[in-house]
């Protein structure tokens, strides 16, 4: 079973933070996990990955990036790069409404044809609202040619961000992937299934610190419940 990366939470919040800063700003992002997830489904099966981000932030809100990772999809598959692409442009509607919306471009690599096929484009959309309480987000995601196969796929996210204590945050977040046609695409037979995230996050001496667990409720060893552990450095260039 095969489930892809639609932005990164490592990118998603590198691109925040560009997004919102007033000044231009090129950074890179490089981070170190016990395992690439998303939506609960491993990437790598179930081990470490390193991963690098180069992103480009406008005065105007508009910004430009790119990010990789390792693979594994088990099997005879022999891909072993995720390399993706996205552009997009966050947006201060009000004192506390955002809105992120872009396009995304995953491609895949080391399998020769096989890995190539994999290749997909991704619109996707974030409505954040800020409060005493932290910050509520609606995330939405959705592609036309899912893994190149043809058919649609989208994936919505409700999370909410808080700090309990000075420089310490905790985030939860539930999200469901549905396939728009299931001959194309499934999940062990399924057309959609759901997952469920905490996580803690702290920065010291540098580094961003990040301690999950998570769950979905498919049934397979790639997708159970786990404990995933990462750090990250950003560099300004």
């Amino acid at each position: 079973m095969k489930s892809t990366l639609k932005l990164s939470a490592l990118t998603c919040a590198s691109l925040l933070v560009l997004a919102q800063q007033s000044q231009a700003e090129l950074s890179s992002t490089v981070n170190l996990t016990t395992d690439y997830t998303f939506n609960g489904v491993s990437q790598t099966q179930n081990d470490p990955a390193l991963q690098a981000s180069l992103d480009y932030g406008f005065e105007n809100g508009w910004y430009i990036g790119t990010w990789a990772s390792n693979v594994d999809f088990g099997g005879d598959d022999d891909t072993n790069l995720e390399w993706d692409y996205y552009a997009g442009k966050f947006m201060q509607l009000t004192d506390k409404v955002s809105l992120d919306t872009g396009l995304a471009y995953y491609t895949y690599h080391g399998d020769g044809d096989l890995s190539e096929e994999y290749a997909y484009p991704e619109a996707y959309a974030k409505l954040g609202y800020s409060s005493a309480l932290g910050e509520s987000e609606v995330n939405g995601w959705y592609s036309w040619d899912y893994f190149g196969t043809g058919g649609g796929h989208y994936i919505m996210m409700l999370a909410h961000t808080f700090e309990f204590a000075e420089g310490h945050n905790i985030r939860f977040s539930v999200d469901r992937s549905t396939s728009v046609n299931k001959d194309k695409w499934t999940w062990d037979g399924k057309k959609s299934y759901n997952h469920y995230r905490v996580e803690y996050m702290t920065s010291l001496e540098g580094f961003d610190f990040n301690v999950a667990a998570e769950n979905t409720n498919l049934d397979v060893g790639t997708a159970d419940e786990r404990i995933v552990f990462s750090v990250a450095r950003t560099f300004s260039l």
